[in-house]
């Protein structure tokens, strides 16, 4: 890519068989989450236009595996420093090649910076340990990230206001949920508090906190069997045109290949 006066953030992937995105200012790049193989990561930052080279860091949202696949193998392959919570970190350390790597603990609630991006991790609701979400900002953006989340609370309102562009879990259409071939504590679980996000909550969310700021939401984490990419991006996009935000764009992020890139600079989306 060769960093330019711009904030770049890309969704390498996202779903159950794995999760990272790509977010980078003018001079920094980071990783939010490593659910990818060392050589899946590489390809798909390349087919970003983004080069290995540019990352300074793997921040964590939580412990689970869908989300750390990849990291012991990229840490030791590059050399990154990994950002965790306590909670994330101590989850991690049964195992001991991921106890023994040079972590860098954040407390949930307080920013931290890496290069010149700013990072301030959020507590959600998720059955892990310590989950977070994140906002990451620089002086030409701010993105806001909820990937895996259960319940919308008043702090997740707070923190996603006045972003650029958002990345938002859209799990699940409820029929489809309510109709699944799954066992019903596995029902139970996705809908509840600590498990993730319906279409229609994300829809909710997102005019809820939209305002005239964000140009752009991702929509992350899509259920194989219990969700379809048209559903989520109808609920989403009938929601904003009902709360006068027709403006607002409306993508996906896949399990299998990059999203599109958002871009934004000198203080407007890029062409």
């Amino acid at each position: 890519m060769g960093f330019s006066m711009a904030m770049n953030m890309c969704i390498l992937a996202s779903g159950s068989s794995g999760n990272c995105i790509y977010i980078a200012s003018a001079t920094t790049g980071v990783l939010i989450d490593a659910g990818l193989s060392g050589r899946e990561t590489a390809k798909r930052l390349a087919a970003a236009d983004a080069g290995l080279d540019t990352i300074r860091a793997v921040c964590l949202t939580h412990e689970h595996s869908d989300h750390i696949a990849g990291l012991g193998v990229l840490q030791s392959r590059h050399g990154w420093p990994v950002y965790a919570n306590r909670g994330t970190i101590d989850a991690l350390s049964a195992d001991a090649r991921l106890a023994a790597l040079p972590w860098k603990v954040f407390a949930t609630g307080s920013p931290f910076v890496v290069g010149d991006l700013t990072l301030e991790p959020f507590a959600v609701s998720h059955d892990a340990f310590e989950p977070v979400g994140f906002v990451v900002s620089c002086a030409e953006g701010r993105v806001g990230l909820v990937t895996d989340i259960g319940v919308v609370t008043h702090l997740v309102r707070e923190r996603l206001r006045h972003c650029h562009a958002l990345v938002v879990e859209s799990n699940h259409d409820e029929q489809l949920l309510h109709g699944a071939d799954r066992p019903w504590y596995l029902k139970q679980r996705i809908a509840g508090r600590q498990g993730h996000l319906s279409n229609q909550s994300a829809a909710e969310l997102v005019a809820d906190v939209a305002g005239t700021e964000v140009d752009t939401v991702f929509l992350t984490h899509l259920s194989q069997d219990c969700n379809r990419p048209d559903l989520a991006l109808s609920t989403m996009t009938a929601h904003l045109q009902t709360h006068g935000l027709p403006q607002v764009a409306v993508k996906l992020g896949y399990a299998d290949r990059i999203s599109e890139v958002w871009h934004r600079t000198s203080g407007r989306p890029a062409p």
